[in-house]
């Protein structure tokens, strides 16, 4: 798909067209956003941030956001940045200063837009997981393929990818500096459903979200290891477990994590699951170990991993996100043992365009990297990563658990053959 063509208003504002001559400011792109709460709050940091600190192929402009709210969209839109706001996403697509669509909705949405978005030849970029089935994520990847065929690009949005230290952690492991993979473990600990009073908001309705904390912290987690280890899960025995079976109906909407009119006296029923539980077989051979919860007092948002090679070993913290420990298991094991990697040189990925050295970054930044890298996918012509292809093959292992769950934690392979990472 081409970059906006020039016209009176860009003309008038100093906007550049396509095919400007070498020198000029990049040219402009114009997002659409649909979706503008917790996960829209952090696109839009990412998007206002990214061509302030990296230079760009294009430059993106924050056209429109969409919500069915309209008094609360247009005042997300104020706070944000966002020039224009939009109540049905159908409007927002067919905007003609629209030439990405960023979708930071629940899962039962995600497919409808994303499809008709690809279809009326627009980039899209997806929040994780892809959808709420493998059905709708199948759907989604083959119209991501007829769009590519026409240039257009489609990317998930799993930012954990994008802290500095873990796309260094990949290069490592790529480097062969674990060796052979033997082991890979995984936590996402939450605690903000603790309260059996805590009200029932959407991410607590399968037909809303799919799954619980294995669709909500499971798929970060899945696609990490999976990233990380460059290779796919071929098969897992899990179990899952909802603790608290009815909430109180809320009280007005929900934001992020939080909601009101806990107190209520009707209650629904809870239809997803409070955490999951899981092993699994790489491609490779190596087992990997999975827990997800959001039950977990104490832990507000603890991801830990850690993996296990022949030759060393590779930890991460999420609440240390700017450090490595890494062990060389070659060195004499007299002087050998954990080390730390401060992550914030100008040589580690995303650093050359941030602070000096030692001067850390943070969670929003991941949604900046994110921004970068998609423009940079949409400018070159090349496949972004994650694709809707990575999204299916997460939404596959996500089936396999529930099935799995369902029938006592037996071995489910994931099926059908996982496309290679």
């Amino acid at each position: 798909m081409a970059l906006r063509e020039e016209t009176e208003t860009e003309a008038a504002t100093g906007e550049t067209p396509v095919g400007a001559p070498a020198g000029a400011s990049p040219p402009a792109l114009g997002v659409g956003m649909v979706g503008y709460a917790f996960m829209g709050a952090a696109h839009s940091q990412g998007w206002r941030t990214a061509g302030r600190v990296f230079d760009l192929p294009a430059r993106p402009v924050l056209a429109a956001v969409c919500g069915r709210d309209g008094k609360a969209v247009r005042a997300a839109a104020d706070k944000h940045g966002w020039a224009a706001a939009e109540t049905d996403w159908r409007d927002l697509i067919a905007r003609d200063d629209v030439h990405i669509v960023d979708i930071c909705t629940p899962g039962d949405s995600h497919a409808e837009i994303a499809v008709a978005a690809l279809d009326a030849g627009k980039h899209v970029l997806c929040e994780k997981p892809l959808a709420n089935s493998v059905a709708e994520a199948e759907a989604m990847t083959a119209a991501a393929g007829r769009a590519r065929a026409r240039g257009q690009v489609a990317m998930v949005g799993f930012n954990y990818r994008r802290v500095p230290a873990m796309t260094y952690a990949r290069r490592l492991i790529a480097e062969g500096r674990l060796g052979a993979l033997r082991h890979v473990r995984v936590t996402y600990l939450q605690d903000w459903l603790v309260d059996p009073d805590f009200p029932l908001t959407w991410r607590l309705q399968r037909e809303h979200a799919g799954s619980g904390a294995l669709g909500d912290l499971g798929a970060h987690i899945v696609d990490l290891a999976q990233y990380l280890a460059g290779e796919p899960l071929v098969g897992v025995s899990a179990m899952t477990e909802t603790f608290v079976r009815s909430r109180p109906l809320p009280a007005g909407a929900s934001a992020g994590l939080s909601a009101g009119g806990g107190g209520a006296a009707e209650r629904g029923p809870v239809t997803v699951d409070d955490s999951a539980l899981f092993t699994g077989r790489l491609a490779s051979g190596a087992l990997a170990s999975f827990e997800a919860t959001r039950m977990a007092a104490g832990r507000k948002n603890a991801l830990r991993i850690e993996l296990n090679g022949e030759r060393g070993s590779l930890a991460f913290d999420l609440e240390r996100l700017n450090e490595l420990s890494f062990h060389d298991h070659t060195e004499p094991a007299a002087s050998s043992g954990f080390r730390r990697i401060l992550v914030t040189e100008p040589e580690h990925p995303y650093l050359e365009a941030w602070w000096p050295p030692g001067h850390a970054l943070g969670y929003e930044h991941t949604f900046v990297h994110q921004a970068r890298d998609l423009l940079h996918a949409i400018a070159t012509g090349t496949d972004p990563e994650p694709s809707f292809a990575d999204g299916l093959q997460v939404q596959r292992v996500l089936a396999a658990v529930e099935e799995s769950a369902e029938k006592n934690a037996v071995y489910t392979p994931v099926l059908p053959a996982p496309q290679a990472l």
